[in-house]
């Protein structure tokens, strides 16, 4: 996998850039970027939301945001009820009068990804649970459409395998492709990765990185759901869909600490299990992981998430090294300490879950092309090593992870189809023991 590139700089669109967009297509044209929307001679830019969760509605209302030329004009989840919410939250927004949905572009069930995509849209936006994404992704790339996906890009090696081959073709076709770390797009953390490349804090040393947090929401089970059913209702908690919080959040502390390496780490050990989570309704993952990463020159990096209530919190990176040290705070401050001088701080700015989707939308409408999987691609299998340090208890290699064949998805996606991890007699789900779980 190739290591990661710098972000392209960011641009500012006008009003008036947006209205000379049909101009603008032939040049895009000649850069090779797909322009369905342009081409067919409208300056609206269609987009359809999948995945109707919280950070899905975000992501729409951010698209719409972004550009006054989008219209949302289809929704698509597993659940009525989280398109009904979704609509609603986003019809109460400044941007509801670009909302034009016709009746029959709301899609529900687990294939509703698919005539949502196929529908008269120029952008999808993937933001269903991180199981579906390399299936979503493929029929994304297949149809010709733009991808704006969340993180992380899959919960197995399997799963990651197939976005980069999908990731392949959406190049060959001049699709645009953005990934949702959007701490990559935040000015504080470009300007101080950009000085620990410029030697600031000299050469490196050891990086750490935390996610550490209280409990998520829980739903409880319905009469005469489906095991199916279930478990996508409450993804969060089963590997197959969300890759455990290891890779699911603590993926954005992970991802920034190799783009703040270069590269990726060459093997990993840790521990983790479940103490304090421990009931039927947390499903198979642990809730806590503590994982030593090293990296092809020595490099270490310190990686620890937890969900505990009462406990310290923190999603913070940190970069050591031979003069100075490095603070990256993904909801406050970024902080630059060189030895002997005053340190230089830098206030969070605009949240980068907007400038991401500006940045997209500038580089749509300017022709410009932009796919972030192969700068992000990374994080995700790096998570994914972790998780399977954690779960076997042994030290794992990046290879034997990456070549893993552990496929955690059900062989088939219907409601009545039997995902691989069921529960007990009593309702408990088989979890990972370290020493014995064989996690690759």
């Amino acid at each position: 996998m190739n290591e990661h590139t710098s972000n392209p700089p960011r641009f500012t669109t006008s009003r008036r850039s947006f209205l000379m967009a049909s101009s603008i297509g032939a040049v895009a044209g000649s850069l090779g970027i797909a322009r369905t929307a342009h081409a067919a001679g409208s300056d609206a830019i269609k987009i359809a939301l999948i995945g109707c969760g919280g950070r899905g509605t975000g992501a729409a209302i951010n698209a719409l945001n972004a550009c006054p030329n989008t219209r949302l004009v289809a929704l698509a989840d597993a659940f009525q009820a989280r398109v009904d919410i979704s609509l609603k939250s986003i019809l109460a927004q400044p941007c509801a009068d670009r909302v034009d949905i016709p009746g029959n572009w709301q899609f529900v069930g687990l294939d509703s990804y698919q005539p949502a995509i196929e529908s008269d849209v120029d952008m999808v936006l993937l933001c269903s649970p991180p199981g579906f994404r390399p299936i979503q992704y493929e029929a994304a790339v297949a149809a010709g459409k733009h991808v704006f996906m969340e993180k992380p890009l899959a919960t197995d090696a399997p799963g990651l395998r197939r976005i980069l081959a999908a990731n392949n073709l959406a190049k060959e076709k001049g699709l645009l492709v953005a990934v949702g770390h959007h701490l990559r797009h935040e000015d504080r953390y470009r300007e101080l990765v950009q000085r620990i490349h410029d030697g600031a804090i000299g050469k490196l040393m050891l990086m750490r990185a935390y996610f550490n947090t209280h409990n998520l929401w829980v739903r409880p089970r319905k009469p005469g759901q489906s095991e199916m059913e279930y478990q996508v209702q409450n993804w969060y908690y089963f590997t197959w869909l969300s890759g455990d919080h290891i890779v699911e959040q603590h993926v954005h502390d992970i991802d920034i600490c190799n783009w703040i390496h270069g590269g990726h780490p060459v093997s990993a050990q840790g521990m983790g299990g479940r103490q304090v989570r421990i009931g039927k309704e947390y499903g198979d993952i642990f809730d806590h992981h503590a994982v030593e990463f090293t990296y092809p020159d020595g490099v270490k990096m310190y990686s620890y998430c937890r969900q505990t209530p009462g406990c310290w919190t923190s999603f913070s990176q940190h970069a050591h090294g031979t003069k100075g040290s490095a603070r990256l705070d993904g909801e406050g401050t970024a902080e630059l300490s060189i030895d002997g001088e005053p340190s230089k701080r830098w206030d969070r700015g605009k949240d980068g879950h907007q400038v991401e989707m500006d940045d997209l939308f500038a580089a749509y409408i300017g022709g410009r092309p932009t796919n972030e999987v192969d700068a992000t691609a990374d994080g995700t299998m790096t998570a994914i090593l972790g998780r399977m340090a954690t779960y076997s208890g042994k030290e794992v290699s990046w290879d034997d992870a990456f070549h893993s064949n552990l496929d955690l998805a059900p062989e088939t996606l219907t409601w009545d189809a039997k995902p691989r991890v069921l529960p007990d007699e009593k309702g408990y789900y088989p979890c990972a023991v370290p020493g014995v779980t064989q996690a690759w």
